[in-house]
């Protein structure tokens, strides 16, 4: 999504990177079948949540709605930014040559591919993390308040802020190009991503430097809001829990406690933070080596495909976690055992 290169584009096309990944042959290999392999539990995983969401009377709740946008931000990650970085990569192996826009930033040829991929990829990274606040706050007041729940979050109020968070994720995503002239994009040596790069200069000027940190800043402060959050929550569900243990609990006082699927949805949000939070880390200590002066050409790499592969984990996340959504997964897949069944 973000990478702050010092170096110009000419010097990265006569000195490529040699990474882990690509050093030789059978890195190569590997790395081009993770990716492929990325694209289907990508695809596969966010289509049963879409499925399951969508389908089933049950998740038609705000939450459902929220669950159902962070399936469509993955879902584009799978559908456009992987595959993207597997057709360069094929490419290369196959003509030993890769193809002519990823030796060139986005200022210097008329079009560049990443001029899409690349916003499509922040913004969607963007729409992750406010996504995930939400559920944390609509969880949240589940929790702590449980009979204002209903009045306070509704579908209505949640479509529209899912809609301005998308709306808000994308004008974040293309400002740098939009206010500054000396950010490009370029399909990144190290990254093996399209990233944000340095345009036809060798250095970046102040106003770059505040453009770019608007990424990390929006990103570090959502992603700290909802850990203190779920913290608090959480805090909150084991409080409840020890009072449960110790008095019984009279038809007054249950009615202002939180229902047990409450807090199961809770935990489950907590885990999704947990995710995003170990994924995002890795991107964060390389932004902040780049602003220092450190390459990390390896590093990059691996921080920008946990990012990526992030992107498969919330379904496993909902099947172990939620047994209503488990169970309707399941049912999706009945009446292809039952048709493998007859022909056999």
């Amino acid at each position: 999504m973000l990478e702050l290169n010092t170096a110009s584009w000419w010097q990265s096309a006569e000195a490529p990177h040699c990474t882990v990944c690509c050093c030789t042959a059978v890195n190569k290999v590997v790395m081009v079948i993770f990716m492929v392999l990325l694209v289907v539990a990508i695809l596969f995983g966010n289509v049963v949540t879409l499925a399951v969401v969508l389908g089933t009377r049950h998740f038609h709740t705000p939450q459902g709605y929220l669950k159902a946008s962070l399936a469509v931000a993955d879902l584009a990650v799978g559908i456009f930014v992987v595959p993207l970085s597997v057709y360069a990569e094929v490419s290369l192996m196959v003509t030993d040559s890769a193809p002519q826009w990823t030796t060139f930033n986005s200022q210097l040829v008329s079009f560049h591919p990443c001029n899409v991929i690349g916003p499509i990829f922040a913004g969607c990274t963007f729409v992750s993390i406010t996504t995930i606040f939400m559920l944390t706050i609509e969880r949240s007041i589940a929790v702590l308040r449980p009979l204002h729940k209903d009045s306070v979050i509704t579908r209505k109020r949640t479509t529209i802020l899912i809609v301005l968070s998308w709306i808000g994720s994308f004008f974040l995503a293309v400002l740098p190009m939009i206010f500054s002239r000396d950010i490009a994009l370029e399909y990144n040596s190290c990254s093996r991503m399209c990233n944000y790069a340095l345009g036809t200069i060798t250095e970046f000027p102040s106003q770059a430097w505040n453009i770019l940190l608007l990424f990390p800043t929006f990103d570090f402060t959502l992603l700290g809001g909802t850990v203190v959050i779920n913290i608090i929550s959480l805090s909150s569900i084991r409080q409840h829990s020890k009072r449960r243990k110790h008095l019984a609990e009279s038809e007054c006082q249950s009615s202002s406690k939180p229902t047990f699927s409450d807090i199961k949805a809770a935990k489950t949000i907590g885990a999704l933070t947990v995710a995003f939070t170990a994924s995002f880390t890795p991107i964060a200590v390389f932004v902040v080596g780049n602003v220092l002066g450190n390459k990390w050409c390896n590093f990059s790499f691996f921080s920008f495909w946990i990012l990526a592969s992030n992107s498969c984990w919330n379904v496993i996340i909902y099947s172990v976690r939620d047994h209503k959504f488990r169970l309707c997964a399941q049912k999706l897949f009945v009446p292809l055992r039952r048709k493998n069944s007859v022909t056999s």
